[in-house]
């Protein structure tokens, strides 16, 4: 497994949205972009139409839990962003597992 890196800055987050692909389900939205390092970027986004802060932070949290659970799996090189959707809160964390597995697939990320 190669290292990942937490994304902070805002200009990060602009770049994915501006020029990376975007894969989206009715659970997560994900944009993907490969980078110069040899690491794997993510960063992780909750609006606040999902609801309050304890629905945001849940949302972080299955989202989290389903990449950790897929890292292993993931090539180096990609910066990596999930945005949390409206039922995203509601579900467990395989069903996310299950949609962020497809769209990796589909972006061609998983080994």
């Amino acid at each position: 497994m190669s290292e990942i890196v937490t994304l902070k800055e805002n200009r990060d987050f602009r770049r994915l949205y501006s020029r990376g692909r975007a894969y989206t389900s009715a659970l997560l939205v994900t944009y993907v972009m490969r980078n110069r390092c040899g690491s794997v970027r993510i960063g992780i986004t909750t609006g606040k139409k999902i609801g309050k802060a304890v629905l945001r932070n849940r949302s972080r949290r299955i989202i989290r839990e389903a990449f950790r659970q897929l890292s292993d799996s993931v090539k180096p090189g990609f910066d990596l962003v999930f945005v949390a959707r409206g039922k995203t809160p509601f579900v467990k964390s395989t069903d996310v597992l299950r949609a962020m597995k497809k769209e990796l697939k589909d972006a061609g990320v998983l080994q």
